[in-house]
């Protein structure tokens, strides 16, 4: 299956009440899909998941399939670390029309690489859907090896790799030794280009709820030849990006979409809103100039 090259990893916007925001999400889904997306992740970690129900994701995935129409893959985040609870969330993802999933490596209970494995072997067998693998240990703690990754490329419908260990040596060498139909996306912004430079297929983004189309303008240079405009394209919007990470994630992402008119709401707790300070350092980030320049 084709992800396209930029993949936002979705923020899911909520009311002043806390409960999502579904009018929200239709103005936000168009917004990515005019800037650049080429496909969503819907429930992933930029979305909040650990604090949506199973019932709110289902209802999540079945409004972005809605809204897209058809328009772009909608990618939902059913991975946790429990293989049944996967499954079960999985199926129902299936069944509201989802055109893929993505699985996070369990987090947590600190399965063995043998464990994960058979994990993801096990969700795969129970579904038709394509499935990208994601590795964050920064998050998850543990990470998932290459050589793990070579074996879950052999399965049919295991067919992409969100890298997020920020191992480009490791990045190489699953792209190296998997079937040239297994993809690998970079999950870090700031390694975009890096991760093209040696084969990579594009990116599952969070900067791109704000800078979608100047990380497309990027991609295209590189991929027309134009390594030098590439390259500065990449150190020109390497602040924005930061700024994207500078406290837990979605915190920053949702402030900056609220103060471009891209209203999401703020977060659920245990995440927590910018305070005064940092929300200025990101609105002087995002007023720099670096943006749309």
């Amino acid at each position: 299956m084709n992800f396209g090259q930029i993949i936002t990893a979705m923020v899911t916007p909520f009311d002043a009440n806390g409960e999502i925001d579904f009018p929200a999400t239709k103005n936000l889904v168009e917004h990515l899909i005019a800037n650049g997306s080429d496909g969503l992740v819907v429930a992933g970690t930029t979305g909040e998941s650990p604090t949506l129900s199973t019932e709110e994701k289902v209802q999540l995935f079945k409004f972005v399939v809605e809204t897209a129409k058809g328009r772009i893959p909608i990618i939902a985040g059913t991975g946790s670390n429990n293989t049944r609870a996967s499954i079960s969330l999985t199926k129902q993802a299936e069944d509201v029309g989802v055109d893929a999933i993505m699985l996070v490596t369990p987090y947590y209970n600190k399965p063995s690489q043998e464990g994960m494995f058979q994990h993801f072997q096990a969700i795969a067998a129970s579904t038709r859907l394509p499935i990208m693998l994601y590795n964050i240990p920064g998050r998850s703690v543990v990470n998932l090896s290459v050589d793990t990754v070579v074996r879950l490329s052999q399965i049919d419908n295991i067919v992409s790799i969100k890298e997020a260990s920020g191992n480009l040596d490791a990045a190489a060498e699953i792209i190296e030794r998997t079937d040239d139909s297994f993809t690998l996306y970079s999950g870090d912004d700031s390694l975009t280009l890096p991760i093209l430079s040696i084969g990579g297929n594009g990116i599952v983004s969070v900067a791109a709820h704000i800078i979608g189309n100047e990380m497309k303008d990027m991609i295209t240079n590189f991929r027309n030849g134009n390594n030098t405009a590439a390259a500065a394209a990449h150190r020109r919007l390497l602040p924005v990006m930061n700024a994207l990470f500078a406290a837990p994630n979605p915190v920053p992402v949702k402030t900056a979409l609220n103060l471009s008119g891209v209203e999401v709401g703020s977060v659920r707790l245990p995440m927590i809103p910018l305070n005064e300070s940092e929300t200025l350092t990101l609105r002087q980030v995002l007023s720099s100039g670096r943006v749309n320049s």
